[in-house]
């Protein structure tokens, strides 16, 4: 399994909110498909305030967990802006640019998995493996 850091609230989105796209300048993905545990960074995230897609509200607990596993996608594609498969954006938390990592079948975690990050998709250390395995979530 890969995991990969998103800064919140954008990691509680994905695990909470049906955030079904992240976006990334880079595929950070290459070929892979499969299981991604996501990680909340701990550096929040200083765009959100300006584009959030579920109104003016991000609710108090999209910012509290931070360096830290909160749960598992399943990266499903991976695809430059504008190679969509079909007219117009692939979700509504698409960007206009970069790449768009697609992502389904969120699971959140019941308790975080405190540990580092690190940037692109990076493996996870058997210890944490075994965790999530034991946790239902691998």
């Amino acid at each position: 399994m890969r995991a990969m850091t998103v800064r919140q609230p954008w990691a509680w989105a994905i695990i909470h909110a049906g955030k079904d796209v992240e976006n990334r300048s880079r595929n950070i993905a290459g070929a892979y498909r499969g299981p991604v545990a996501i990680h909340a960074g701990l550096t929040p995230a200083t765009d959100a305030q300006g584009w959030w897609p579920l109104g003016d509200f991000i609710p108090s607990e999209a910012w509290r967990v931070r360096g830290a596993i909160i749960g598992v996608a399943d990266l499903v594609d991976s695809h430059p802006v504008g190679t969509e498969p079909r007219d117009g954006w692939c979700s509504r938390w698409s960007l206009g640019t970069g790449q768009h990592l697609v992502l389904a079948n969120a699971r959140p975690l019941a308790h975080p998995i405190p540990m580092r990050g690190a940037l692109g998709l990076w493996r996870l250390p058997s210890d944490v493996l075994l965790e999530l395995a034991n946790r239902g979530a691998a």
